[in-house]
């Protein structure tokens, strides 16, 4: 039922019925709201899913499965990474701050998705007032399944062996949470390319990226500059165009590789300039890192070189390998090797070529396999 204020009839059910400023309709046309552009709210979803980046990301295949359970929902995203998300799949992207969480309160939402077992995600699993709760509650202070669709992705969580033998991605595991099947929907991320970014690239040979960098918490995942300079050198001998890849952690890595191979290496830059920087390369190598989702968000092939993980957690859609050092990793899920050397050093740089070489030349699906 429509609104009145003054004889003026307001649709504050309709999709793009903003009530502090004028809607898109009005901005485009002069509507008012007996307009033909209506679009009335049938559903309301909220999706928690606060952090870390890469795990954002990682999560927005579900809107295609919710696109399609609910075609005139109004989704809202709430996270800590808004710049992330896909503003043309998202109704409503809300920081997590103290000004969301009051507005959020006050709504009631068809269905609740908390995909994060941080402790504040799951209090707002808990209070916020919704029809149906997929995901994580709060239980004596600490996580735990909302129902029994979150048993099996929360028990490889608290588990080490049980993580081990978990042959599932995490998307999958997502689906399934949700109530859904994985049919490999890909992720929907802006590859900002109507930036108008300008690059100065020689696009007569292939360009590899090579993402140099993993963050400061898992450490066990880092290559050494020995072992870098060996991969660039080949790759220049074979014809291809390495570009060096990080963000301001890795620049004097970045700049040391250099200055003394023929490594390009362009700076680093904030997140959306980055992500279309990735966007024009080949193939990007990386660990596994933020630079790995942005990667298989951007369909890109892919090498990644993996020790500390579950390999079987990580989908790349058919377009890449898995890499492993030539032994075992004895620290599963450690930040710090307890040998002193990680394993990492075990992989050698001409495996990481090969692959490579093996992933640029595959024009069909590959089938993943662990190398």
């Amino acid at each position: 039922m429509a609104d009145v204020v003054k004889g003026v009839t307001l649709n504050t059910d309709c999709i793009y019925f903003k009530g502090d400023l004028p809607c898109l309709p009005h901005k485009q046309h002069g509507y008012h709201c007996t307009c033909p552009a209506y679009s009335p709210i049938e559903k309301r979803i909220l999706i928690i899913k606060l952090g870390a980046i890469g795990d954002v990301i990682r999560t927005t295949p579900l809107l295609h499965k919710i696109r399609a359970e609910y075609p005139n929902a109004k989704i809202t995203w709430l996270t800590l990474t808004p710049a992330i998300l896909p503003k043309n799949a998202i109704d409503e992207i809300l920081k997590f701050d103290l000004a969301s969480v009051l507005y959020l309160q006050q709504l009631h939402f068809d269905v609740l998705f908390n995909l994060d077992k941080d402790k504040e995600a799951c209090a707002l699993h808990d209070s916020l007032k919704a029809t149906h709760k997929f995901g994580y509650t709060l239980k004596n202070g600490v996580a735990f399944p909302s129902n029994a669709l979150a048993n099996h992705k929360y028990l490889t969580g608290v588990f080490d062996d049980l993580s081990q033998q978990n042959t599932k991605p995490y998307v999958q595991e997502i689906f399934e949470l949700c109530g859904w099947e994985f049919n490999h929907e890909e992720y929907i991320f802006d590859n900002h390319e109507d930036k108008g970014y300008n690059w100065n690239l020689d696009r007569s040979k292939p360009l590899v990226g090579l993402n140099t960098g993993c963050g400061d918490r898992w450490t066990t995942r880092l290559w050494s500059d020995e072992k870098w300079i060996t991969l660039i050198e080949l790759l220049e001998d074979a014809g291809y165009q390495p570009v060096l890849l990080g963000g301001e952690a890795e620049h004097e890595r970045n700049n040391r590789l250099a200055e003394v191979t023929n490594a390009l290496y362009l700076g680093y830059f904030e997140l959306p300039k980055f992500i279309n920087l990735m966007y024009q390369m080949n193939l990007i190598v990386t660990q596994v890192t933020m630079a790995m989702h942005i990667a298989i968000a951007l369909q890109k092939k892919i090498v990644l070189m993996n020790n500390i993980f579950n390999p079987y957690e990580f989908d790349l859609y058919g377009r890449g390998f898995i890499v492993q050092p030539e032994k075992q990793c004895a620290c599963f899920y450690r930040g710090t090797c307890k040998f002193g050397v990680s394993c990492m050093e075990e992989l050698p740089a001409e495996k990481v070529f090969e692959f490579v070489q093996k992933t640029l030349a595959t024009e069909d699906r590959i089938l993943q396999p662990l190398v």
